[in-house]
């Protein structure tokens, strides 16, 4: 069956449904449309938020890495704190079912009919909880189960050339008509630049001399000059949360790359491009993530950062260009550079609030 997208446009505003309501939209496996609704998304049941954007597509980073087309989904401002899943720190945007929502105030499109309604028996709050994780796999680790790792299998195929997914990007009001054409002319320059007749430097060197026109960046597609066989620099600032810094320029982060675009394993991605030179408020400190092919935890050797509202804005990956799913960027410190005094009271307090709000999530995942 042809997935069909939500009604919900950006700035809808929408009430998550009761507990009880969405358990009965629920398979036995705690899923709908192969979606897992996730253990962390009970605390939001019955409260109020606008539509963020339409999760019409996604990008799919398991499998090689390509566009997905995602049935009647959106995004709202939440994303998951991971206490149902080891403590995970990559705080990924949360998928809303329309099922698991109704409308608010006249504006908002009717998401009132449940399209799939199950028996209550056949989910309970234990069994979401204990679906989790996997408790077939191997080995004694933990294999985790979220969203994230099995979103190719609660998405089809969406193929980069299907003009239509670029068309309720600007309907649904993900994107806007200016953002949609700067994409094309990017990758009118990139295909040009990789098409193998010598205009790769030409092509280059008009961008980065001419992009202030149509209000862009510099070519975000370069390479570190490291060797492979040599490690890359590194360097500690003893960030916390609640912290300035400013992102180095763009030039100076290639310094620290290797020759793989990686410095100590974490790639630098063109998505990040945008936000150098910017400054920022330091969010959280990352140790450790799912891995999300393998669904086991990551343990970062080198911790790195990130930042307040500096997201993927998908503006050139190819395949998945303008994916809504908004992935927190990860900066090493070497990239960053302290703004301000060395550690602000108010750095102080916002780094209290997060350990006391990341001991309370231990606690409760702990207890069940």
């Amino acid at each position: 069956m042809k997935p069909k997208s939500s009604k919900l446009r950006v700035g809808d505003w929408v009430e998550i449904r009761s507990k009880d309501e969405i358990l009965r939209t629920l398979d036995g496996h705690g899923c709908l449309d192969g979606m897992p609704f996730m253990p962390e998304m009970f605390a939001l049941c019955g409260k109020k938020f606008q539509v963020y954007k339409r999760a019409h597509k996604t990008c799919d980073t398991i499998f090689p890495v390509r566009g997905r087309r995602v049935d009647r989904s959106v995004h709202l401002e939440t994303r998951c704190d991971g206490s149902a899943h080891g403590g995970c720190q990559a705080s990924c945007l949360l998928f809303w079912k329309d099922a698991w929502l109704k409308g608010v105030g006249e504006s908002s499109a009717d998401t009132s009919a449940v399209p799939v309604v199950f028996p209550p028996a056949a989910c309970a709050e234990s069994d979401v909880w204990a679906r989790s994780t996997d408790p077939s796999a191997p080995g004694p680790d933990p294999v985790y189960v979220c969203q994230a790792t099995r979103l190719p299998f609660a998405t089809a195929d969406l193929e980069w050339w299907d003009i239509r997914q670029y068309i309720e990007d600007y309907h649904s009001g993900n994107v806007g008509l200016w953002r949609i054409l700067c994409g094309a002319a990017y990758f009118l320059f990139y295909a040009t630049s990789k098409a193998g007749i010598g205009l790769g430097r030409p092509i280059r060197w008009f961008y980065d001399r001419f992009h202030p026109l149509w209000r862009g960046f510099p070519f975000p597609r370069r390479h570190g000059k490291i060797p492979e066989s040599e490690a890359t620099p590194t360097k500690q600032l003893d960030l916390r949360p609640g912290e300035l810094v400013r992102i180095k320029p763009y030039k100076e982060i290639l310094n620290t790359l290797n020759t793989r675009d990686r410095n100590r394993g974490l790639y630098f991605d063109a998505e990040e491009v945008p936000y150098c030179g910017g400054t920022y408020r330091v969010l959280k400190r990352v140790t450790k993530i799912i891995h999300e092919k393998t669904g086991k935890m990551l343990e970062m050797k080198t911790p790195s950062f990130i930042l307040d509202s500096v997201i993927c804005q998908s503006r050139y990956s190819e395949c998945r260009l303008f994916c809504p799913r908004s992935i927190y960027s990860y900066w090493r410190e070497i990239w960053l550079e302290r703004v301000g005094p060395e550690r602000s009271t108010q750095a102080n307090e916002i780094a209290e609030v997060v350990s006391d709000c990341e001991r309370a999530s231990n606690s409760s995942y702990t207890s069940r």
